[in-house]
């Protein structure tokens, strides 16, 4: 099930609450997602206590100067990959200068996808100052559901991190 505009709204709404209390920040390193994490959680009023920046990498060239993510890295595992999502994370950490980071890299569809990697398989790193943690999502639907769902998927996850 695709999430829809007010929960998104609501889950950054929370998101911002939580960092909020902990004086904390949050950057985002989008692939897939084209800015709409920072989007969502530039919606809420408010937001510029908590939200540092963000950083649109859509190619691999701009994984790679924006965030540092090592060429080799890019040629080795694809753009879609833990390793590229986790150095994307620790690049926007590093750069951002803030506690928190999410990074998202996936096929969105409606074409792209490979065997290995079909349309809908996005890659998710969350950086936190004490650990990096990535896990792969497959979502299913058209490009602008996958889109959908893994802007909801990021925000709970900073969510849990934000809130523990």
């Amino acid at each position: 099930m695709t999430a829809t505009e007010q929960e998104l709204a609501d889950l950054a709404q929370r998101l911002g609450r939580a960092l909020e209390a902990r004086n904390l920040r949050v950057a985002t390193a989008e692939s897939c997602t084209g800015g709409w994490i920072a989007k969502a959680l530039t919606d809420i009023p408010g937001s510029s206590r908590w939200v540092e920046g963000g950083v649109v990498a859509y190619s691999n060239s701009a994984k790679s100067s924006l965030l540092g993510v090592p060429a080799g890295t890019v040629a080795a595992h694809g753009a879609v990959s833990e390793a590229v999502v986790r150095a994307m994370a620790e690049g926007a950490r590093a750069r951002f200068g803030v506690p928190l980071t999410v990074a998202v890299s996936g096929v969105a569809g409606p074409d792209g996808g490979t065997p290995d990697k079909p349309v809908g398989t996005v890659w998710f790193a969350w950086a936190n100052g004490r650990e990096t943690s990535a896990v792969r999502e497959r979502f299913s639907g058209d490009r602008e559901e996958v889109r959908r769902a893994t802007v909801a998927f990021a925000l709970r996850r900073l969510l849990e991190l934000a809130e523990a």
